[in-house]
């Protein structure tokens, strides 16, 4: 076999060319097999930071096309975060629900959690039902599923089998239940390598939030 080096630029080139033309040829092959189109489910979760960042630049990407879009903060409803900040310049396109009152441990009050999870989770399905919007966010829903606020079969139970075919669903937070992944189109986890937060860094603007 013809070591790299001993091949001249053309030689690569031409080599470069075919090895991408059969590259080419088997994913068209594979592209011509996907022909169905529905509303995913789509689940952003892992102890690494980008499980709402990744929700939201498919929000602003549905919105690249024209699309109407909803958000629903479960938790993050008192915080102004630059995502929020930013989708108010688009009214006409964005439906945002504020609903959280914080994190779980700034409220300290389990009932009151629980009666905000309840209001935004009527609020998300309402949302989804009104088939209104081509995506809604569901941020931070896996905390509230987490701790129990909205019992999980419900929630897994509306998404299988009353979500609209053509209306996609984003979740996020960490530890997404079980069930949940299991009915889910798509699934990531985030893996922290670094965090800037374990090195005395705190929460910045336009990074965090």
């Amino acid at each position: 076999m013809v070591e790299k080096a001993q091949l001249s630029e053309a030689e690569l080139d031409a080599r470069h060319a075919e090895k991408m033309r059969k590259k080419k040829a088997a994913r068209d092959k594979i592209m011509a097999t996907k022909t169905i189109e529905k509303g995913l489910l789509i689940v952003h979760t892992g102890k690494g930071k980008g499980k709402s960042t990744a929700g939201f630049g498919m929000v602003f990407r549905s919105l690249g096309h024209g699309h109407k879009v909803a958000v629903v903060q479960f938790v993050k409803g008192r915080i102004d975060t630059g995502e929020r900040l930013a989708l108010q310049r688009f009214d006409d396109l964005v439906t945002i629900k504020r609903m959280g009152e914080g994190f779980t441990w700034e409220t300290q009050d389990r009932q009151r959690d629980i009666a905000a999870a309840r209001e935004a989770w009527d609020a998300a399905k309402e949302l989804i039902l009104s088939r209104e919007h081509n995506l809604v966010l569901c941020d931070e829903l896996n905390i509230v599923l987490r701790y129990d606020y909205i019992p999980i079969d419900e929630v897994v139970s509306f998404l299988r089998d009353e979500k609209p075919e053509d209306v996609h669903v984003i979740v996020t937070g960490r530890n997404a239940k079980d069930e949940l992944v299991e009915i889910a189109d798509l699934v990531t986890d985030m893996t922290q390598i670094k965090h800037p937060f374990r090195s005395g860094v705190k929460p910045q603007e336009g990074i965090e939030f």
